[in-house]
C-alpha cells in the first residue's frame, strides 16, 4: 500500500495482516504515518495504490454509507481525547447514541451512567471538557468511543501523550481492561504511540515504522533482541 500527500511519500509498501483479537502496538517517530494507518482502516483515507481489506471484504473504494458497517466493527480514541468544548461529559457521550440509535433519554441516560462507570468517571458526568484533567478527558473518550457499538478491536492515537508518568499508568491498566481475556474471545487493540515504554505495557505485537515503510514486525522480545541500531535507539526505554 502506498500513500502520499501532494508530493510527500507517507507510507510505501505498507503491508501486513491482522486478526481481530491481536494486541498490535505501532511504533514510530512524529511524521511516519502511524496515525494514517488508523485512517485508512477506518476508510477515512485510500491510499494511491493498493488494498484494504476487513474481514475480508474490500473497503479500497466503498462509498460513506457503505463504510458504516465496517466502522462498527471499530471504535476509535483520538489523540488528546478531542470531546466537544461546548458539551459536558453526559451530552460527549450521549451524542453518538443520539446519532446512531433511537433510545429514549431514559434508556441513553442510563446507557452513560453504564459507561463512565464503566472507566470509573462518573462523578464527573456533569463536568465541562475543561474542568477535566487530561487523564479523565482521555477516559471519557474511550467512554464515547465505545458508545455507539461493542466493537470487535479498539484503536487508540497516542492514547499517553501529555500526561503524567501516574496518569498514563491508569489510561494502560484501562486500555487492557477492555481488551482482557484469551483469544480469540477477547477484544483485541491497535496503538499508535512513539512511547515504546506504554506500548510494551499493553501490546504483545509491534510493528515499527521507518521511512514510510514497516521495517520490523515481532513480539516483545524479538523486538529487544533487534540489531537494526536504529529501532535499539529508539526503543532504548525498555532495553536492559
Amino acid at each position: 500500500m502506498r500513500l502520499s500527500f501532494n508530493e510527500h511519500v507517507v507510507l510505501d509498501g505498507v503491508s501486513f495482516t491482522a486478526r481481530f483479537h491481536e494486541k498490535i502496538a505501532i511504533l514510530g517517530a512524529s511524521g511516519e504515518g502511524k496515525t494514517t494507518i488508523l485512517r485508512l482502516i477506518l476508510g477515512l483515507l485510500r491510499p494511491d495504490s493498493g488494498n484494504i481489506l476487513i474481514d475480508g471484504r474490500d473497503i479500497t473504494f466503498l462509498r460513506e454509507a457503505q463504510l458504516r458497517d465496517v466502522r462498527t466493527k471499530f471504535s476509535i480514541v483520538f489523540q488528546e481525547g478531542a470531546l466537544f468544548d461546548s458539551l459536558d461529559v453526559k451530552e460527549n457521550v450521549a451524542f453518538c447514541l443520539r446519532e446512531n440509535s433511537r433510545l429514549p433519554e431514559e434508556e441513553i441516560d442510563k446507557k452513560v451512567r453504564e459507561l463512565l462507570r464503566r472507566v470509573n468517571i462518573e462523578g464527573a458526568i456533569h463536568l465541562m471538557p475543561e474542568e477535566l484533567s487530561g487523564g479523565m478527558q482521555r477516559r471519557v473518550a474511550i467512554a464515547r468511543s465505545l458508545a455507539s457499538c461493542e466493537p470487535e478491536m479498539m484503536l487508540y492515537d497516542e492514547p499517553t501523550t501529555g500526561l503524567d508518568p501516574v496518569t498514563a499508568e491508569t489510561i494502560c491498566e484501562l486500555i487492557n481492561e477492555l481488551s482482557s481475556g484469551v483469544p480469540p474471545e477477547r477484544r483485541g487493540l491497535i496503538v499508535v504511540t512513539h512511547d515504546v515504554a506504554d506500548a510494551a505495557k499493553v501490546a504483545e505485537r509491534f510493528l515499527y515504522l521507518k521511512d514510510g515503510r514497516i521495517v520490523f514486525d515481532g513480539d516483545l522480545h524479538a523486538l529487544k533482541g533487534t540489531e537494526d541500531q536504529g529501532l535499539r535507539t529508539f526503543i532504548n526505554d525498555i532495553l536492559p
